[in-house]
């Protein structure tokens, strides 16, 4: 018996339904894309410091350039599939709380709100609160940054009475009556804080800047990525020759210390006493060929430890995107995504300036919420959320008429051809065979030139594995003015893959590298299943991101050695990736340059996957969501047919048929754009009552007509309608740098109740009716 690749991919699709709650063919690439070459890259340790410092000041030299490291300041792209088989039935054990729209089952990401069902855990403002959902108070508070420098935004990590605050633009973080001092270069601030008795226990600073960090049980691994930490302080005059600075400057590099490479860390104690730590020589690795200029760091910190047992690993090479499972952690990185010509300033803000810790008393007026006269909170001289509710699908932000916008001279947006309603469901024909054998040619590594006039034949490279992988190894960057800077072209842009093994809870252990041509979107660009990495990527040629040529591809690696398994290439010419999304043995893809293909990938072979079918719809998804057997929710943005966008749409998918992939209902609200398109952790789906819920922002003709809301949408098997939205009160008299704003952020739900989260507080509100409970406001 065969397994359709339908049946497969909607019961993944099931699990990943649950994650967010808790029970208590082919084508022939595009002839501007070269044939792909990867390579395992194998990580070495050193054989001890002196080994460590000769390696790493010899790489450096190499990239160092007149003004310092690199051809000018470093930048990160930044900017977070289940492999359980569960059935249908799944569906009915979801209960009565939400948590964080994650990518994987059972690894959590740091976010702004945490829910066990019980309590509520948010941090805004500088406050640490906790609400008890039941009787909707804050039962608890601790303010971690002094009011005036409370925008200093944070994400929380929560396992029973345990919360790590991850301060990861930089700063000092309190404690007890003192601030810890900042770094020499400020970096990224962890503090782990009790919230049974709402205390800091201890307080972790590190010099360098947060890539991102996972969380499995109690144990949170975060990844830091840090520089050299050396001085080029050589005044150049006027008609100094650039060729005279940079042998200056690697003079400078010759002769660092070794600790000058070393990441290095603080840990402030329960007594207020500050250790001091470095990574020790021998827990560094290298690859082949590396640049010196970046250090990768895995820190293991068990919440109901504490920081004591961090035993960090380090690697010579650079990171901007985490993966992880439960047993495995890949970190990723794009060198050439590193470096950009021109001084682009990456020094991070100057750090606030933090009072002592001290416990905020719910009692009061401080904290809670006060009660009004229905016996809901609501804040004085409030009248509640706004509730629009609709019938269509097509909801109108409060004050708009959501009338079609006119062109004018205004610079105003042209409204789409179609109105912005549910159009009647596309009948679908399944195919005949329901193990969905791919309705394009049989896969050829022919490439067959088309001309500039034609359109591209719909066929697609698919490879098998080679018998041996080929090595890669990082590109070196040649800085400007140094001798045959430009000899060589500029070498293909490659991600480059390291993984690591978590599976237990002590130091992660290392267990291989490779890479990839292009560069990722994020990290749902990355997917393992059954003992295969997928990776997706999008390769731009010489010319550049706004200019060259592009297209995208699939990859599958073996998971042990990260060396090529299979490919599928030259999707989506002369477009990007906008959003991936891989559940189970299928792929979805969606590419975007002026209409919106969304391709479907079989990947039940690695050694040949292949595309079995494409929808080509105006627009696009920048996210992914599953919604149940074979359909799949995106939000983005509707565009013309010129590529100019026209406002958030999220588009309900059959992809039942993966050979016929299918668009049944829309939502699509002018002028307007959601958190959601390029953070997931904005959008939660409730599979319970088939509610969709984002933070939606709309906009009018003028600067000052800026609304924003909470959109709360009904998603049926072949149909999207609004239910209305939610607001939150404006603050009557904004005051500081920075005021608070009644941007909804976030939306959960427990029990009966639909929370939304925002820099103002959190409200309450019946998930059927909408209807106004109770509002929080935050305020001390």
């Amino acid at each position: 018996m065969r397994t359709s690749i339908g049946t497969a991919a909607a019961a993944l699709a099931t699990a990943l339904l649950v994650v967010a709650c808790t029970d208590a063919g082919s084508r022939t690439a595009s002839p501007d894309v070269p044939p792909a070459t990867l390579g395992a890259i194998r990580l070495v340790a050193y054989t001890g410091c002196d080994d460590m410092l000769a390696g790493l000041r010899e790489a450096t030299v190499k990239n160092v350039g007149p003004w310092g490291i690199g051809p000018g300041q470093i930048f990160t792209a930044t900017g977070r599939s289940a492999d359980g088989r569960m059935t249908a039935d799944a569906k009915s054990a979801v209960p009565g709380y939400s948590t964080t729209n994650v990518h994987e089952a059972g690894v959590d990401e740091p976010d702004l709100v945490k829910t066990d069902g019980e309590r509520i855990i948010t941090y805004a403002r500088g406050v640490l609160r906790v609400v008890d959902a039941a009787s909707r108070k804050v039962t608890a508070g601790l303010r971690l940054v002094p009011a005036d420098k409370g925008y200093a935004p944070a994400n929380l990590l929560v396992h029973g009475d345990r919360a790590l605050v991850l301060f990861t633009e930089g700063g000092m973080v309190p404690f007890g009556d003192r601030a810890m001092r900042p770094a020499a270069r400020p970096g990224p601030q962890y503090t782990l804080v009790d919230l049974k008795e709402m205390k800091i226990l201890a307080s972790m600073a590190t010099a360098g800047s947060h890539v991102d960090a996972r969380m499995i049980g109690s144990t949170v691994r975060i990844v830091v990525r840090s520089q050299p930490e050396i001085a080029f302080t050589h005044q150049p005059g006027p008609d100094e020759p650039e060729a005279e600075l940079i042998r200056r400057n690697q003079e400078i590099v010759r002769a660092a210390p070794v600790d000058a490479w070393l990441p290095t860390w603080e840990i402030t104690g329960p007594r207020r006493a500050t250790t001091k730590h470095k990574v020790a020589c021998e827990r560094v690795r290298h690859p082949r060929q590396y640049s010196g200029t970046s250090m990768l760091t895995v820190h293991t910190v068990e919440l109901e430890a504490g920081f004591d047992g961090d035993e960090p690993i380090s690697v010579a090479a650079d990171g901007d995107t985490v993966y992880a499972t439960p047993t495995s952690m890949y970190v990723t990185s794009n060198p050439r995504w590193g470096f950009r010509n021109g001084m682009i300033d990456d020094t991070p803000p100057p750090p606030p300036t933090l009072t002592p810790a001290t416990p905020v008393t719910p009692a009061g007026t401080d904290l809670p919420a006060t009660p009004g006269a229905s016996g809901s909170a609501v804040a004085p001289g409030q009248t509640g959320a706004t509730v629009t509710p609709g019938g269509n699908a097509s909801a109108v932000a409060p004050g708009q008429t959501g009338a079609p916008v006119t062109p004018g001279g205004d610079g105003s947006t042209v409204a789409p051809k179609d109105p912005p309603s549910t159009p009647p469901a596309e009948k679908i024909e399944p195919s005949d065979d329901p193990s969905m054998p791919s309705l394009l040619p049989k896969p050829t590594a022919t490439m067959t030139p088309t001309p500039p006039d034609a359109s591209p034949a719909p066929t697609l490279t698919s490879t098998p594995a080679p018998s041996a992988a080929t090595p890669s190894a990082s590109p070196s960057w040649t800085p400007s003015g140094a001798p045959n800077a430009t000899a060589a072209p500029e070498p293909p842009e490659q991600t480059e893959v390291h993984r690591f093994d978590i599976s237990g809870a002590g130091v992660p252990e290392y267990v291989a590298s490779g890479a990839v041509p292009g560069r990722l979107l994020n990290h749902y660009a990355l997917s393992e299943y059954e003992g295969n990495l997928r990776i997706a990527t999008t390769t731009f040629d010489g010319a550049g991101v706004a200019t060259g040529r592009r297209s995208s591809a699939v990859y599958v690696l073996d998971a042990g050695t990260l060396s090529k398994v299979g490919e599928v290439t030259g999707l989506g010419a002369g477009e990007r990736i906008y959003s991936v999304r891989f559940i189970g043995p299928v792929g979805y893809l969606v590419t975007f340059r002026q209409v919106d293909p969304l391709y479907t990938l079989d990947l039940r072979d690695p050694a040949a996957p292949k595309v079995t079918g494409e929808l080509k719809i105006t627009g696009f998804s920048a996210y992914l969501h599953p919604a149940g057997d074979g359909r799949l929710i995106g939000v983005g943005q509707e565009a013309s047919e010129e590529g100019r966008t026209l406002g958030t749409q999220i588009s309900l998918f059959d992809v039942s048929d993966p050979a016929k992939p299918a668009r049944l209902a829309r939502f699509h609200q002018e002028k307007s754009g959601s958190e959601a398109e390029w953070d997931p952790h904005a959008f939660l789906y409730w599979p319970a009552t088939g509610l969709a819920m984002l933070p939606l922002g709309s906009w009018g003709g003028h600067t000052d007509d800026y609304r924003t809301a909470a959109l709360v949408l009904k998603v049926t098997d072949d149909s999207i309608t609004s239910r209305g939205t939610i607001t939150h009160p404006k603050e009557k008299s904004p005051k500081g740098f920075a005021p608070a704003t009644p941007t909804i952020q976030r939306c959960l739900i427990v029990g009966d109740t639909l929370w939304t989260l925002s820099d103002s507080g959190l409200k309450a509100s019946d998930a059927t009716t909408l209807a106004d409970r109770s509002w929080i406001p935050f305020t001390g």
